[in-house]
């Protein structure tokens, strides 16, 4: 194929491919993997975190579930021939349909920015193909509905990643709230902070790369930007994309996708929100973004309790992560940082609860101890085998993914907003009022 795909050309063959796959319904290219087979791997965007996974996936294929790299897919050459070097994968090329052509891929990585995670996604699974996709799970609501809507149709098996799901102390909280040990659910609280002196998100940038540059410097741009807004090519933009977006929700798409992913474990069953509302700004970066460096975001929930985050990219300290119920509190992450495991998570009752608490368990303050999970790779991979549903499924995902959508476009409006289950919509007007009107 030509190193340089046509705008004509990319749209053409996409909705094509889309069809074709419509047409059929089922798993057009999927292989039935036996006891022994390995699983054959495509991985799809190769900067720092694509290329973990695609060393992940490997280090787990020799060793607990067999499977092996055999495609790579990146739109800068010169992170694809490094990959091409690492894996030894049979393809290595700037066109992602290319891999989700093959035939003996099983499965898919899709670690691109955003803007891609659910057309990729959606095209690989009507191609018979079971995805990891790294969280977020998409750029907007509408997406995580289409993406889940295609992974139920298909039965594929999905895994988001956001990796902290696989600890323990998510699993540890839910069996504490389902054995009583705090009442009535109240209210979740996290947070993610970080600073920096050069400011979130300003990677480095290889001035040498771009659109019209020759061998390992080029990069496909229209090919990266999708059905992103046409532009000019932007190193910035590119190296840098999570500060834009076009191609990301900052903060909220980047970092509280791990916090309420576990917590939407925590709760039992996982919940899309009736209320969601958000706030900040850009109070010490003024570098050109457009995302906020600081980033705050309230939801209600249906069953009656709230979600309450806090973060700024200019200031380091974090929020204790915890649950409140009317008789107890869970804290999860006692440090505040959602990605951390724990050996332990700690519960302790309100005064009007304590005696009753102590009687049943013990003590005035329960420590519970975490254990070792398989990680969340291997549970990939073994679902992909067994076909079972993954720690973040694709489903769970969704639910969270309304959460942190609707707080993305709460912030950019100016408004609060609301989501109506039954039609499976963001609104401005909580449900029973739209109810009434109609």
């Amino acid at each position: 194929m030509a190193e340089k795909t046509t705008r004509r050309d990319f749209v053409k063959t996409s909705v094509a491919a889309a069809g074709a796959a419509a047409i059929y319904h089922t798993n057009v290219h999927a292989r039935v993997l036996g006891a022994n087979d390995r699983i054959n791997i495509g991985c799809i965007g190769l900067g720092g975190r694509g290329s973990g996974d695609m060393r992940w996936a490997m280090d787990v294929g020799k060793t607990t579930r067999p499977a092996q790299v055999v495609a790579v897919c990146d739109v800068y050459r010169k992170r694809l021939n490094r990959a091409k070097e690492f894996s030894q994968a049979e393809l290595a090329t700037l066109d992602y349909r290319e891999v989700i052509a093959r035939k003996d891929v099983d499965a898919v990585i899709i670690a691109t920015p955003d803007h891609w995670h659910a057309p990729i996604a959606i095209e690989a699974m009507k191609a018979g193909k079971d995805v990891y996709c790294e969280k977020p799970m998409t750029r907007t609501v509408e997406e995580a509905k289409r993406f889940y809507e295609t992974a139920k149709a298909t039965n594929r098996v999905v895994q988001i990643g956001s990796q902290t799901t696989s600890s323990d102390q998510w699993w540890k909280a839910r069996k504490a709230i389902e054995d009583g040990m705090i009442g009535q659910l109240l209210m979740s609280q996290g947070s993610y902070h970080r600073n920096s002196t050069k400011g979130e998100w300003n990677w480095d940038i290889d001035k040498n790369a771009g659109p019209d540059a020759k061998g390992d410097d080029y990069i496909d741009w229209k090919m990266w930007l999708g059905s992103a807004p046409k532009r000019n090519f932007d190193a910035d933009r590119f190296f840098c994309f999570r500060k834009y977006w076009d191609y990301s929700g900052g903060i909220a798409t980047d970092l509280f996708y791990h916090v309420v992913a576990p917590l939407n474990i925590c709760w039992g069953e996982a919940q899309f929100p009736h209320k969601v509302m958000a706030s900040g700004g850009i109070y010490v970066f003024k570098d050109g973004r457009e995302v906020p460096d600081t980033f705050h975001l309230v939801a209600e929930f249906p069953k009656g309790h709230s979600l309450v985050l806090s973060s700024s990219m200019a200031n380091a300290q974090h929020i204790p992560g915890l649950i409140r119920g009317h008789e107890g509190t869970i804290v999860m992450v006692p440090g505040g940082q959602f990605e951390s495991r724990v050996d332990r998570i700690t519960v302790t009752p309100e005064r009007i609860a304590k005696e009753a608490f102590v009687g049943k368990w013990g003590k005035e303050v329960v420590e519970i101890p975490t254990e070792k999970r398989e990680d969340h790779m291997e549970n990939f991979l073994r679902c992909v085998k067994t076909r079972e549903k993954t720690v973040l499924d694709a489903l769970t995902a969704y639910k969270a993914m309304t959460t942190i959508g609707m707080s993305v476009q709460s912030y950019r409006e100016g408004r609060v907003l609301y989501f109506n289950e039954a039609a499976q919509r963001v609104t401005d007007k909580p449900a029973e009022v739209m109810q009434a009107k109609s």
